[in-house]
């Protein structure tokens, strides 16, 4: 009797419990599987001919571009350019610029910092983001950013008027270079932790420049950013601001990158365009 009343408990539990009893050591059937989580961001490739003129020589020479790049689209865009210019919807767009342990052949590494980071959990994230990789070794290229600028834009719903560079420590470097050498792309840009060639801040007088450095950084001293802040000042830019972290070291970005004013600002700025400038403003080439 004690056996048979026993029995009839457990069928009891495993009724109310709304679960089949089992032979014993057998699993529980599986439920249905779950689909893996959509990634964030897209592993994408720029493969292109260039014709640039070789720094040494001075002559035009052809040579085949290749980077790897994280590609960030926010949910309820356009599929791509066409479509967006039906919909007469563009997206802001952030280029990003990674520090120098970031660099090589595997692109999770460029998720350690910045935006590429952020939009991991962020999925609402209102900017397309490109981030690219410099390969192991070398420095950003100024003519592989601009190809990879305008194959995006081509088939990306992107604002042009609304594309914002940023990068830190050697990704400020190539901030400060990149927009030197075409302060006419961009609507914004936000150097953190590098440094530039003062003698250029007269083409970044225009440019709404925001830089940031921690007062404590012993890799890149701040002086570096304050020397292009004070030349762009000097040359007469009217938006162009520093932000010093006094007890911040090389790490800037973390924090800069966490503020949401920081977007709010980018998004108050658009770049000049042609037709619309004052005189001796930057033109947009188209």
């Amino acid at each position: 009797m004690r056996t048979y009343a026993l029995a009839a408990g457990a069928l009891a539990l495993a009724a109310a419990l709304a679960i089949a009893p089992t032979a014993r050591g057998a699993e529980p059937a599986a439920g249905p599987k779950r689909p893996a989580a959509k990634p964030a961001q897209s592993e994408q490739k720029l493969e292109k001919k260039l014709t640039v003129v070789d720094a040494k020589t001075k002559k035009k020479v052809t040579k085949t571009v290749r980077m790897d790049y994280l590609l960030f689209l926010p949910p309820g865009r356009p599929a791509d350019a066409k479509a967006a210019k039906a919909a007469k919807k563009r997206w802001p767009m952030i280029l990003f610029l990674h520090g120098a342990g970031e660099r090589g052949k595997d692109l999770s590494l460029v998720k350690k910092h910045g935006p590429p980071k952020l939009v991991e959990k962020k999925r609402d994230f209102p900017f397309i983001v490109v981030s690219p990789q410099c390969p192991r070794g070398q420095w950003w290229d100024s003519d592989v950013l601009t190809a990879l600028l305008d194959e995006v834009l081509r088939k990306c719903p992107a604002d042009a008027d609304r594309v914002y560079l940023t990068g830190l420590s050697m990704g400020g470097f190539g901030t400060w270079r990149l927009a030197a050498r075409s302060p006419e792309r961009f609507a914004a840009i936000v150097p953190i932790c590098g440094g530039g060639e003062p003698s250029q801040a007269k083409r970044l007088r225009d440019l709404p420049t925001w830089a940031f450095h921690g007062g404590r950084d012993r890799v890149v001293r701040p002086e570096l950013s304050k020397r292009m802040v004070d030349a762009m000042k000097a040359a007469g830019a009217k938006k162009v601001e520093l932000t010093i972290y006094p007890d911040a070291g090389h790490d800037s970005w973390t924090k800069t990158y966490a503020d949401p004013k920081l977007y709010e600002w980018l998004l108050k700025h658009k770049r000049v365009k042609a037709g619309t400038e004052k005189k001796g403003a930057r033109k947009a080439p188209y």
